[in-house]
């Protein structure tokens, strides 16, 4: 295969080099390995699908992975035993550096109630190992955070499970973009310090200090200048919310508001690919 017929997406072979606590809610888990020569992250919220293994196994249980064609490895790996087969949850690439060596971070968010994969990130250790489903070139459909050219302000909300696309997203928004940035986690030990060239105005809503709702907290945010984009991400119930107020009561373009359900309260990842995707209503 050549390299203008790279497959946008392909599987990887990786092992954790450290892990470090960001905060209460947070983990970062960095992972190295040969196969990252090939891994072309398109940042902002790049997403992937990362396959674990289950307590006891010492990698995740997968078929051959040297089939050209990813969704022939993907029912394969359907028909397995669901008790063998590798655990798969969705993640956004937090960043991914190429000197001096390739290495990719994923930030966990940790729940006392939490399930397999943030089990597996409290205790994960270096060596190991995991296999993702991520890019191979950097324009992906992964990728869903769109600036329109001609907007002229960004509103973002996120909750701790969405924190890692939109700190990412911040380092990569140009220089002088206005932007305002609205941040749910669980603690006041969550706040981090956030690098952007943006003109951003970011606000915590901390759940532990008495945060407003999701719809509350924006109802009266500013959106400066004529053509304002909005990414919304985290608990599909929230985002849900946010998209209707932002389409019916603010009256924008449905067209320029990105809204991403990561998680449902009540609910796995597993049983949310069974239901029905809210977040996808005609607002």
């Amino acid at each position: 295969m050549t390299h203008a017929e790279t497959a946008p997406f392909q599987f990887f072979r990786l092992q954790v080099d450290r892990t470090r606590r960001l905060g209460p809610s947070l983990v970062r888990v960095t992972f190295t390995g040969d196969d990252l020569k090939n891994f072309a992250a398109g940042g902002r919220d790049q997403s992937l699908s990362l396959f674990l293994p289950h307590p006891g196994q010492e990698a995740p249980v997968l078929p051959p992975l040297d089939n050209p064609d990813m969704y022939a490895i993907l029912g394969a790996w359907r028909a397995l035993p669901e008790d063998e087969r590798a655990v798969m949850r969705s993640y956004t690439v937090r960043e991914q550096r190429t000197e001096p060596v390739n290495e990719v971070d994923i930030d966990f968010a940790l729940h006392e109630d939490g399930g397999p994969a943030c089990r597996w990130a409290a205790q994960a250790k270096p060596g190991d190992r995991v296999v993702v489903l991520g890019p191979a070139v950097a324009d992906n459909t992964g990728v869903r955070f769109r600036l329109p050219e001609d907007a002229d302000s960004v509103l973002i909300w996120a909750d701790e499970t969405a924190l890692p696309a939109a700190s990412a997203i911040l380092e990569w928004l140009p220089a002088e973009t206005r932007a305002q940035v609205f941040l749910e986690v669980p603690y006041s030990g969550d706040r981090a310090e956030l690098a952007t060239r943006a003109d951003a105005t970011v606000t915590w809503l901390v759940r532990e200090e008495g945060a407003p709702s999701a719809v509350d907290a924006v109802r009266d945010a500013e959106l400066p200048g004529e053509a304002p984009y909005v990414w919304i991400a985290g608990e599909s119930g929230a985002v849900k919310a946010l998209r209707r107020h932002f389409v019916r009561e603010r009256e924008l373009d449905r067209r320029r508001v990105t809204f991403v359900g990561y998680w449902r309260k009540g609910l796995s990842e597993d049983a949310l690919r069974e239901v029905p995707d809210e977040t996808q209503e005609d607002a």
